[in-house]
């Protein structure tokens, strides 16, 4: 289905025609003049110069063309060369009726779907998920949603940081600790115990004892070192720690994932790409792409066109040991022979910018990905306190995501409790949706390379542009319509009228951008724009409950009418906020 904007393009891009003018003038915008006008039309403007006319002339010529059109019930040209347009209420009626009957709400999906890899996620196993580690879950996750509405097969990977210096330093803590396990007896030939030697929470106890200790003891950072190289030169023992290592993090990961209502297509780590890396650096070396600096392995990247420095990539140190562009490229090895992904797209910090474009440049320059296929980085800002600084715990520390999450559902509780309508479980499970939604909206309402401050009590209000306010409006709709339903009103077969108070047009006319927003924010990954439009349109839909007596309208017909627009409006917020990854409670 046409975007309602395309629509009134192809009658304006008629009436320049039939005026003697090119087509590719009728460029139609939203007014920013609503008092004056719907929509707007600048092609005169832009036509003067190569017709030789006034402004003002082109557009009255193509005015003239628009008279009695059944798109417009007001088509002006205004000095100094403006076409200001309203549309025909029943233009606008017929459009959202057809929206609700597409199972899409109207929404064109990619005429050619392709395989799109998002690269989100990336924790550390053996350490606990921080506020850190939210950003490139919630903002991955609703891109990832995106792209799957818009028809595209999507495969969200966590790529989880599995392999590094980390695991040498948990191995060596836990030998200092339990030296008699079996994993450390080098003679040991039998079976290695099922279930692992240490707790999550031990777990997460023993990697900063072992980092603060290897800081302080030069002796302890080399056997670390050493253990994380036997472990990836194949130690068995060593091997059979880091699997109960990933295994116990991987489920409490999982976990807290869930609570933020994000899923994980594939949960691959570095350690998958290791088994390409040796074959690509010789590939690199044999064809000429790699080069020695000071020892170094490197793959210059620079370009003539560039403005700036764009160091070389380092693929392999002095020392033989891979680093993080190592194990980028070789998963690019890894996700074409598993997927032939036509896009991958990585979400991280905007700081690991000049990373991504080396290792995107060395990716295309040695061939390792095909020409066409597009990589993209998403860099996102950091989430400060009011202070201005990344944000900490009261006592200064990083603040583990879960007591986040717990924070802000104690918070909605209470707000929940205190109206007094809702008890206990139900509660509980109340302010878990609406405190998701309050965390989630509060987060993707910024533009993802923004910072942004990080006010739990504005993030909790009912009021202004929260996402607890956007679920109290689609709760408010279900409401109105259990009570038609209750009072033996049929949601079925009904459409939407001719609208007659212009709130009501306003409505529909809100609703109907929904297919073109939809689609702006996939192209431009752009999840604040979904935010920004459920925002306008719960505005549009509140001033049409204050000015309309829906429930009390005397004609059924016109009620039946209301009742279709309030469905619809409802579906469209639905839908919207499952692309940004939370949900609507049935009340509130």
């Amino acid at each position: 289905m046409k975007q309602i904007i395309e629509l009134i393009e192809l009658e304006i891009a008629k009436a320049f025609e039939q005026a003697g003018y090119g087509k590719e003038l009728a460029k139609v915008t939203i007014s920013n003049r609503p008092d004056l006008c719907e929509y707007q039309c600048n092609g005169a403007m832009a036509g003067a110069k190569t017709y030789h006319k006034a402004p003002i002339m082109i557009a009255e010529d193509v005015v003239a063309h628009l008279q009695g059109s059944d798109c417009f019930a007001k088509a002006e040209a205004v000095k100094p060369g403006f076409i200001n347009l309203n549309l025909k209420e029943e233009f606008v009626a017929d459009y959202v009726n057809q929206m609700a009957e597409d199972d899409n709400l109207g929404l064109e999906q990619a005429e050619n779907p392709e395989m799109i890899v998002i690269d989100y996620g990336g924790p550390n196993v053996a350490k606990p998920l921080h506020v850190g580690h939210l950003r490139s879950a919630v903002i991955g996750e609703s891109v990832k949603r995106m792209f799957r509405k818009m028809g595209h097969k999507v495969l969200g990977d966590i790529h989880l940081g599995d392999w590094g210096y980390q695991m040498g330093l948990i191995i060596t803590e836990l030998k200092k600790r339990k030296p008699e396990l079996p994993y450390y007896d080098e003679s040991y030939t039998g079976d290695y115990p099922e279930e692992a030697p240490f707790t999550i929470s031990e777990l997460e106890e023993i990697y900063p004892t072992a980092s603060g200790y290897a800081k302080e003891h030069e002796d302890y950072r080399e056997e670390a070192l050493h253990a994380t190289y036997l472990l990836q030169n194949g130690h068995r023992g060593y091997r059979a720690l880091w699997n109960h290592i990933v295994n116990i993090s991987v489920d409490d990961i999982k976990k807290n994932y869930q609570r933020l209502n994000v899923e994980f297509d594939l949960w691959k780590g570095e350690s998958d790409a290791q088994k390409y890396i040796p074959d690509m650096l010789e590939q690199f070396k044999k064809d000429g792409f790699a080069r020695l600096d000071d020892g170094a392995l490197v793959i210059d990247v620079k370009e003539e066109t560039d403005t700036k420095e764009i160091p070389p990539c380092l693929i392999q140190k002095s020392d033989g040991a891979s680093l993080y562009g190592t194990t980028d490229l070789a998963t690019l090895i890894q996700r074409e022979e598993d997927y032939k992904p036509n896009r991958v797209v990585y979400l991280a910090d905007k700081r690991q910018e000049m990373h991504f474009t080396q290792v995107f440049r060395a990716a295309k320059k040695t061939g390792i990905v095909p020409a066409s296929t597009e990589l993209k980085f998403i860099g996102f800002g950091t989430m400060n306190g009011k202070d201005g600084k990344p944000f900490k715990t009261r006592e200064g520390g990083v603040m583990r995501l879960e007591n986040l999450i717990a924070e802000i559902n104690q918070k909605m509780y209470q707000k929940i409790t205190d109206n007094r309508t809702i008890e206990g479980a139900e509660a509980e499970e109340v302010a878990q949706k609406v405190g998701l939604a309050a965390l989630k909206y509060g987060d993707l309402s910024n533009q993802a390379g923004k910072d942004y401050v990080f006010d739990i009590d504005r993030f909790t209000s009912f009021e202004g542009n929260t996402g607890p306010y956007i679920l109290y409006t689609i709760v408010r709709i279900k409401s109105i319509l259990n009570k038609y339903k209750e009072n033996g009103g049929v949601t079925e077969d009904i459409h939407c009228n001719i609208p007659s108070a212009d709130c009501e047009k306003a409505l529909m006319l809100e609703v109907g951008k929904y297919n073109a927003v939809m689609k702006t924010a996939a192209m431009e990954t752009a999840p604040h724009k979904i935010c920004a439009y459920i925002y306008d349109l719960a505005n549009v839909f509140n001033r049409f409950y204050h000015e309309t007596k829906i429930l009390a309208e005397e004609d059924e017909a016109k009620k039946a009418g209301y009742i279709a627009l309030l469905t619809l409006t409802k579906e469209v917020l639905e839908s919207c906020i499952d692309v940004l990854g939370f949900e609507a409670p049935e009340r509130m």
